[in-house]
């Protein structure tokens, strides 16, 4: 006769690879076609799914089903990320690396406007003058 604890044991870690995979299948792009999957769970996340060590243990099984690579790694701050390490196809891989540099490009060009509005916005700004009580103007 099994012992009734290992099976709800097995019930309530499926049940975690379930819902691990859930959130990794959200994560997703679908023009991506699967690939460069990535979930991060932040401290409360993690607390609230389990123990950390069940959850990366989870995480590897969930990522196995769709043919993951899965790589956890734990960051001190108890930030757990969960990563799809597989070589993608070439169209897949030319299309993140386009969307990357897009991404980048945004980025430093946002910094330069908003840099640039600030110096702009030292150079039109006038001095206060003084005000004295009982002087015209």
């Amino acid at each position: 006769m099994p012992d009734r604890t290992d099976e709800l044991a097995e019930r309530r870690f499926a049940k975690l690879v379930d819902q691990v995979q859930a959130m990794m299948s959200v994560c997703l792009k679908p023009e991506y076609r699967g690939f460069y999957g990535q979930l991060v769970l932040n401290r409360d996340a993690v607390a609230e799914l389990g123990e950390l060590a069940d959850v990366r243990k989870a995480a590897r099984a969930a990522g196995r089903r769709p043919g993951w690579r899965v790589h956890t790694h734990a960051g001190d701050s108890g930030v757990l990320f969960i990563v799809d390490d597989r070589d993608s196809p070439a169209e897949v891989r030319d299309l993140a690396a386009h969307r990357a540099a897009d991404a980048v490009s945004a980025v430093i060009t946002r910094a330069r406007n908003e840099a640039r509005m600030i110096r702009t916005g030292e150079h039109n700004t006038l001095p206060e003058l003084p005000h004295h009580q009982g002087e015209g103007f």
